[in-house]
């Protein structure tokens, strides 16, 4: 049993819906009239929703995101819809959720939404919403901005089991805002920078906890992207219609909040996050592939550099510790043995937190059907994802390939 992915959309990252005097009906209106546009269907078609959304009520004062698309679409009144919530990984547990009612019979056509508004609020502010995702009131207490700090202290993990020059950190950043100036949804692919913007230097690169520092980051973002999954069943009765990808194998894995308590149970295993490594496992098994080498490129969540620089040992692009031998070697350059973050990623394309597990699984759609445009991986016929929420609270990872060639209607 399949899971096909029809179609999709993503609004422009760089867009401040607030400053335009916008909001979440707003956000949603788009995404849900250009994902069905999309995937060439009507919203009649529709049999369930899954929305994706992390800190609604805090950066908005906005909940029920589920009755959000009836609000704004008329054709979907009535249309069972949830929302669902886990920090950055929201998305692909809305895609998860979607995918659990397809393969049970339950419904054949499911529309899924990530959406988040984020710059509703001073930049402070916004960090400490964001901290609600950490465990409150335990860990980073003497933070100011909590997730920078947090990462920062997996920099320091890295290190002490490793070594790491931050050197390797600044390249991956600069190559996610290299590949977002060819994303024409991107939200930095304008942004302007100097020779010493990627470098130690602390006024044009300054520290914003620990070791990291300003490039590492990903940016305060609005957006919003959909997809349409269908089942089998679906494309046995709708015999006309083409999907774009097909979601050949996944992986979920959760563990408690506190990264201390990650680290620490992980002291005597080669993976610093070996939970993270097993939901990769699980995706490629399902996949029936031997691992990342059996795909052309790879979506990771780079919410800062250190987060990416884990996941190339994770997914297997190099042997644990070893991630800078990709960064310095240029695997990770589209054209490269392993392109990682044709899109830009996090850092270059942009971060609404709900909705870059949906982006990442719609651009890997989109490699494998070669419609990425300018950053697509030539040739690409299948393609991974690895979204976490929190620091590695939850792991998604899929793996999706080319619907090309395939008998999609069963004859």
């Amino acid at each position: 049993m399949s899971t096909w992915v029809l179609g999709g959309h993503q609004t422009d990252f760089a867009r401040n819906f607030s400053r335009a005097g916008l909001d979440f009906s707003d956000l949603v209106r788009e995404t849900v009239h250009g994902t069905l546009e999309s995937a060439g269907i009507g919203p009649e078609a529709v049999g369930v929703i899954h929305v994706g959304n992390a800190f609604g009520q805090l950066f908005t004062g906005q909940g029920q995101l589920g009755g959000m698309p009836a609000t704004v679409e008329e054709g979907l009144w009535g249309v069972p819809a949830s929302r669902h919530e886990a920090a950055c990984a929201s998305g692909s547990i809305a895609v998860l959720s979607a995918m659990a009612d397809l393969e049970s019979g339950r419904y054949d056509c499911a529309l899924v939404l990530g959406s988040e508004l984020e710059k509703t609020v001073p930049g402070d502010e916004a960090a400490h919403h964001l901290g609600a995702a950490a465990w409150a009131g335990h860990e980073g207490q003497e933070a100011r901005f909590m997730w920078p700090y947090m990462f920062a202290e997996l920099a320091d993990e890295y290190d002490r089991r490793y070594g790491l020059d931050d050197a390797h950190l600044r390249s991956i950043a600069e190559l996610n805002f290299r590949n977002a100036r060819a994303n024409p949804l991107a939200q930095t692919r304008t942004w302007k920078f100097t020779g010493a913007s990627f470098t130690a230097d602390d006024e044009a690169n300054p520290r914003v906890e620990g070791r990291v520092r300003r490039q590492e980051c990903s940016q305060m973002t609005d957006g919003a992207a959909g997809v349409v999954l269908v089942s089998d069943r679906w494309l046995a009765q709708n015999r006309t219609a083409r999907p774009l990808a097909r979601i050949a194998g996944w992986g979920h894995r959760t563990v408690g909040l506190p990264l201390a308590r990650k680290t620490e149970r992980s002291k005597d295993d080669p993976y610093v996050l070996p939970h993270v490594r097993q939901a990769m496992l699980d995706a490629f098994d399902r996949a029936g592939i031997a691992g990342i080498d059996a795909t052309d490129g790879l979506e990771t969540h780079d919410c800062f550099a250190m987060s990416e620089y884990m996941a190339l040992d994770h997914v297997g692009i190099t042997a644990p510790g070893e991630s800078w031998k990709a960064v310095e070697s240029g695997d990770l350059e589209i054209g490269g043995r392993m392109p990682v973050n044709p899109s830009g990623g996090l850092i270059g394309g942009g971060h609404p937190v709900g909705a870059t597990g949906v982006r990442m699984l719609w651009d890997a759609s989109r490699q494998v059907a070669c419609t990425a445009g300018e950053f697509q991986v030539e040739g690409a016929r299948r393609f991974a994802t690895l979204n976490i929420g929190g620091s590695t609270t939850t792991t998604v990872g899929f793996v999706v390939e080319t619907a090309e060639g395939e008998d999609v209607h069963g004859r």
